[in-house]
């Protein structure tokens, strides 16, 4: 077996920096080239994983296949490269640590002392090297290349026992398979104008006199940096100049991994990591991308929703519900308006204490297209997605609800057409009157850590508006949830017209309700964002969107297809948008001033 290629992505200055996105491009760009990558997030945190973590703390848990409850940016990777990773992907210090101490017990040490070097630190190596060799599509090929983005920022302390490692570890798989990637912010102060490498410059002076010499320094900025601050960059950072590129903001993500491909990127690796791939061809090179980002570039009609969380104070908290709004807006032909609603500020409680946020809420929803209600967990906000939720079934207005979205649908339907007043579910009012959403015991033992429903499972279809969207009638998901809707009171929701159309293998528990006569009323327990990518939209995304610009009925109509050319071709009150075809050097020059402006006469 060939040897496998390790690229290490580490941070500088501050975190946040765009790390998961470059680690991602960097996949993206070698799988362009026929190599089959996977990736591994490292956490510097003690936590064993991201399940009990609150949104607000590192945005929204990720959940996998498998169950695995990780850091968001796994589902960057999965995304950008169409992989499928597992819960060792990602390495927590809690879960070394854990590692090494159940070692411990077992006596596996050999009653040696037990310390971070050599025992941590090679705990950690064995673990990258094992799960780099994991298979992650479908044909289950072995990957070449392991992308590892180390989280947290070069000379955190949690981060040391991980740096050591991989000190270490370059000597372990020999320089021609290692490579290390360093991405830094290069900040330009409104009061000088001019962009400052100093906060660079102490950061790779961190990460050198640690052991690791970068590779390659990604320089993250507002705006493009010139040829005489990359020189400098690399003067003072003992790099060629060839390996200082810039990654300033963009127009979209999809520009990020063109925009490395244009600096010599795929050139470097060849030659630096010994790949032996044939250089690509110019002008075909990462077509699909350059399609993609060329058709987000050229939207212009756009479609408001309307998302109304708890946790709408970091947008991060809905990472996977943005950017499946976003996948299935772009298939439709749209550009996407979000607008985030505190969930409280729809409840009548609200009225009173702050009626300006009251009515401002209010006043959102209204002028939405369409609603989505994702999921979430505990009381508050809980009432203020029920009204949204009676607003939407009353209205007509399209809205897809998610996991306690789907519970919050059954909750409102019971209350307002069953007349049962006291519905409710038992996570809010334990001793509510009527339980029509119920704990599953099995699933919560008592300690909250990975104990529910988790992971992808399979889902039966009846003939409906769902099935419709998936075109087929068994579909497997990803769920998150430790509630369920109970059984008891199943037949006369239906009976009043709530349709349960979806359940799970058993058909005890239900997975799709939806109201008839209606444009899109659809509510769902499993979490389709997870699943949703860039050329393949999550069907209940794709059927909100369309149903909010007044196109699902004739993509019903037509079979269920968008034109592969822009990706619109359903008919509405408004002629859909073609893409137009921009030249290499038009694209370059999009690229390059960093916005989906076409320009007209060189000129942005």
């Amino acid at each position: 077996m060939p040897d496998m290629k390790y690229i290490l992505v580490t941070g500088g200055v501050i975190s946040g920096v765009g790390k998961g996105v470059i680690a991602s491009s960097f996949g993206t760009i070698l799988k362009s080239c026929g190599i089959d990558v996977t990736s591994i997030k490292i956490d510097p945190y003690i936590n064993i994983d991201a399940g009990t973590f609150s949104p607000y703390e590192h945005g929204e848990v990720y959940v996998l296949d498998d169950g695995g409850e990780v850091d968001l940016d796994l589902g960057n990777y999965e995304r950008f490269l169409d992989i499928t990773l597992h819960r060792d992907n990602n390495i927590t210090t809690g879960k070394i640590y854990q590692q090494v101490i159940e070692r411990e017990r077992k006596g596996d040490y050999l009653g040696k002392t037990v310390q971070v070097i050599p025992h941590i630190t090679d705990a950690i190596q064995e673990w990258v090297e094992r799960v780099a060799q994991i298979p992650v599509t479908p044909e289950k090929t072995p990957p070449k290349v392991c992308i590892v983005e180390l989280g947290g920022t070069i000379g955190d302390i949690e981060s040391m026992s991980f740096v050591e490692a991989f000190r270490q570890f370059q000597f372990r798989v020999k320089r021609e398979n290692f490579c290390v990637a360093h991405v830094s912010l290069v900040p330009m102060p409104k009061s000088t104008g001019e962009a400052k490498t100093k906060p660079t410059q102490s950061s790779v002076r961190e990460l050198r006199g640690l052991g690791l010499s970068p590779d390659l320094i990604l320089c993250r900025s507002e705006k493009p940096i010139d040829h005489t601050v990359k020189e400098k960059i690399s003067n003072f950072c003992h790099v060629g100049p060839e390996q200082v590129m810039c990654v300033h903001d963009l127009g979209s993500v999809y520009h990020v991994p063109l925009l490395m491909e244009s600096q010599g990127i795929v050139q470097y690796l060849n030659e630096r990591l010994q790949l032996n791939v044939s250089m690509p061809r110019p002008g075909r090179f990462m077509q699909k991308w350059r399609n993609l980002a060329k058709r987000v570039d050229n939207l212009r009609k756009e479609v408001n929703i309307a998302l109304v969380g708890k946790y709408t104070k970091l947008e991060d908290s809905y990472a996977s519900v943005t950017k499946a709004l976003q996948h299935a807006s772009i298939a439709a032909g749209s550009k996407l308006n979000l607008t985030y609603i505190e969930a409280e500020n729809l409840e009548k409680q609200t009225k009173i204490n702050n009626p300006v946020s009251y009515h401002r809420a209010w006043q959102d929803l209204c002028k939405s297209n369409g609603v989505i209600i994702p999921g979430g967990f505990g009381y508050r906000g809980m009432e203020g997605k029920i009204e949204a939720c009676q607003w939407c079934r009353e209205t007509q207005k399209p809205m897809l609800g998610i996991c306690l979205g789907l519970q919050a649908v059954v909750v409102e339907y019971a209350r307002n057409v069953l007349g049962l007043k006291g519905a409710n579910t038992t996570e809010v009012d334990p001793h509510c009157e009527d339980r029509l959403v119920i704990d599953m015991p099995e699933h919560h033992p008592g300690q909250l850590g990975g104990t529910m429903r988790l992971g992808k499972r399979k889902t039966l279809l009846e003939p409906s508006i769902i099935t419709q969207l998936y075109k087929k009638d068994e579909i497997e998901e990803r769920h998150r949830h430790r509630y369920e809707v109970n059984p008891d009171y199943i037949e006369r929701l239906e009976a009043a017209g709530l349709r349960f159309v979806g359940k799970d293998e058993t058909g005890k528990r239900m997975e799709v309700a939806i109201v008839d006569n209606h444009p899109y009323y659809v509510s769902v327990q499993f979490h389709p964002e997870y699943l949703s990518r860039p050329l393949s939209p999550s069907p209940p995304f794709l059927g909100l969107i369309l149903a909010s610009l007044g196109k699902l009925k004739s993509y019903m109509s037509k079979g269920c297809r968008l034109s592969p050319r822009n990706q619109s071709d359903v008919s509405s009150d408004e002629d859909d948008i073609s893409v137009s075809s921009l030249s290499l050097a038009e694209e370059k020059s999009v690229i390059e001033n960093g916005n989906g402006e076409k320009p007209v006469n060189g000129v942005k």
